[in-house]
């Protein structure tokens, strides 16, 4: 979805699939919401048509089934060839195989829930994550249909149970918050037996609310699954969220035992996943702790929680860089919460946000952000979350449409970074120039940080513009974006033809479009538009194909504002 368009005197419009992901024997049906009886959508499989459909006056537009993969969805009015609006649609086998991770911290008597799934399904969320939904750390469903939590926030089961079965009409999956290890004060004399120890003898905990316990330890592993159980009869979870704080590494058990917890850690997701074989699982590894170890094991997400010393943009996209070499094709989340919002115009923290996500997707992982209808992450404790502006509202729906619509190039499991074998003057297979800026393979202030992938037998080349930033710190108010100026890119052809150069951008160009080749030799020469915060490239060879045709550069618009 793009941020709605608005004619005079008329409601804004927006296209919004019906679900947040589709089966490939499933319709796929797009809700146009406000006046666009006359126009048309086109459906566009990485920049190329591939169905055109009239929109008539019943609110909704029934595409049929779609092939397997993922589509980005136009609407133009009768006579204009600049969309109103966009969204994007994924059909795909097997839901597990992307994590695009939503939350909801509000479980009061009565909420509306409608919110909720309008985001699910417009941000195309596959999971989302129901944080402190319990009564109990230690006692998940121990508190009735109605109580306050460990930290006295109402929840009522009925509204749980209305968000699960929303969540599940979005086409997405609902993920109940559990804490591994934590046992709140109540519950402590049970299982004190099972602490964690710091060197002074006393039990590791969190805040003065929490106690912490081995993971693993037998007792405690078998009430957990059994507390996971009885959550799932009773208000019918996909699966769980399993939380941890990072600490200890390693700790004395009170009964003397030497624990090292990132053998726990592992432990008990397998305990988890033979006591729910069909549940759906996702371990927060904090602060890259212990992802070497719980990175293959059986679960369905390789999710980590940043904090200090990854602070910088180059930090986040190492973190992914090791989760992905580990994860055995799992996808990879990373919640990075953008604090900034607290401390920053929202024009500032957009695009900090931006950035961000540039850095993520294009490392191919997603970004733990957005939630509740209209909040993000600012803080851990996922209670104290941000509203979002409109500002900030547009601009995630235009970069997640954008990450759905070019997943292949993405976030696929078999795209590689190839840029130390193709990149620079030795290599001499792909580069790009800008006029005005340098061009590195580190995120370096004032440059334009560049990536080579392969995705297929597709190269696909990232630009992050850091041209006009001070440093590279993800969680930091941003300078507006500077201009490195038009960008050249330079190919070595393989045979006598000239490869396909298209270029897309979540600000300004959200759809792929060619852009002119000419031959330079063994080599093949492309003009680029200047980007805004990221700009893909995608090269697709043209072997002993006959030369392109020359292509008219007007394609390329600017259908979005920008996001500063």
């Amino acid at each position: 979805m793009t941020e709605p368009s608005t004619a005079a005197g008329a409601r804004p419009v927006e296209l919004l699939p019906t679900r947040a992901t589709y089966a490939p024997t499933e319709p796929v049906r797009i809700e146009v919401r406000g006046a666009a009886s006359d126009g048309h959508l086109t459906v566009w499989s990485l920049g190329d048509l591939v169905a055109t459909m009239p929109v008539g006056d019943a609110g909704e537009v029934d595409l049929g089934p779609l092939p397997v993969g993922t589509y980005g969805v136009e609407l133009a009015a009768a006579g204009d060839a600049a969309p109103l609006a966009r969204t994007a649609v994924e059909v795909t086998a097997d839901l597990r195989s992307r994590l695009r991770y939503g939350f909801v911290a509000d479980y009061a008597p009565g909420r509306d829930v409608a919110p909720v799934t309008d985001l699910v399904r417009r941000l195309h969320l596959t999971g989302v994550q129901l944080y402190d939904w319990a009564y109990r750390h230690a006692d998940l469903v121990g508190g009735g249909e109605e109580y306050t939590d460990a930290l006295d926030r109402p929840v009522s089961l009925d509204t749980v149970r209305r968000l699960v079965a929303g969540i599940h009409a979005a086409g997405s999956r609902s993920f109940g918050y559990a804490a591994v290890y934590g046992v709140g004060r109540a519950e402590w004399p049970t299982w004190a037996h099972a602490a964690l120890l710091t060197p002074t003898g006393e039990p590791y905990g969190l805040a003065d609310f929490l106690s912490l316990v081995d993971p693993a330890e037998p007792s405690w592993l078998e009430h957990l699954g059994a507390d996971l159980a009885a959550s799932v009869a009773a208000v019918g979870l996909d699966g769980f969220h399993l939380d941890q704080y990072g600490y200890p590494k390693r700790a004395v058990r009170a009964d003397g035992t030497v624990v090292d917890v990132a053998d726990s850690f592992v432990t008990l997701v397998q305990a988890v996943r033979d006591r729910l074989p069909d549940s759906h699982l996702v371990f927060n590894n904090v602060n890259d702790f212990p992802t070497w170890r719980t990175g293959a094991s059986p679960q369905d997400a390789v999710y980590i929680e940043v904090w200090e010393p990854h602070l910088t943009l180059g930090s986040l996209g190492q973190v992914v860089t090791r989760a992905r070499a580990v994860g055995d094709g799992k996808p990879v989340v990373i919640a990075a919460y953008q604090h900034v919002y607290d401390v920053a115009p929202a024009v500032e923290s957009d695009l900090a946000t931006a950035f961000t996500m540039a850095t993520l997707f294009s490392h191919g992982a997603t970004h733990l952000l957005a939630g509740d209808g209209d909040r993000i992450l600012v803080d851990p404790y996922y209670v104290r979350n941000h509203v979002v502006e409109p500002s900030t509202a547009g601009l995630l729906a235009r970069w997640y449409d954008f990450l759905v619509e070019h997943d292949a190039l993405l976030v696929d499991p078999a795209v590689v970074d190839v840029t130390g074998a193709y990149a620079g003057p030795y290599n001499d297979d792909v580069d790009v120039t800008f006029a005005r800026a340098d061009v590195g393979s580190d995120a370096v202030a004032g440059t334009v940080w560049r990536r080579v992938t392969r995705a297929g037998d597709a190269l696909v080349v990232h630009l992050v513009n850091l041209v006009g930033q001070q440093d590279t710190r993800w969680d930091a108010p941003r300078h507006p974006v500077g201009d490195p100026g038009p960008g050249t890119l330079r190919v070595r052809r393989t045979g006598p033809g000239l490869p396909r150069v298209r270029v897309a951008d979540p600000t300004a160009t959200p759809r792929l479009v060619e852009v002119p080749v000419v031959a330079d030799g063994d080599h093949a020469v492309a003009h680029l538009p200047a980007p805004h915060v990221w700009q893909v490239v995608v090269i697709d060879d043209g072997g002993s194909a006959a030369p392109s045709r020359d292509l008219d550069t007007t394609d390329i618009t600017d259908t979005h504002g920008a996001d500063s």
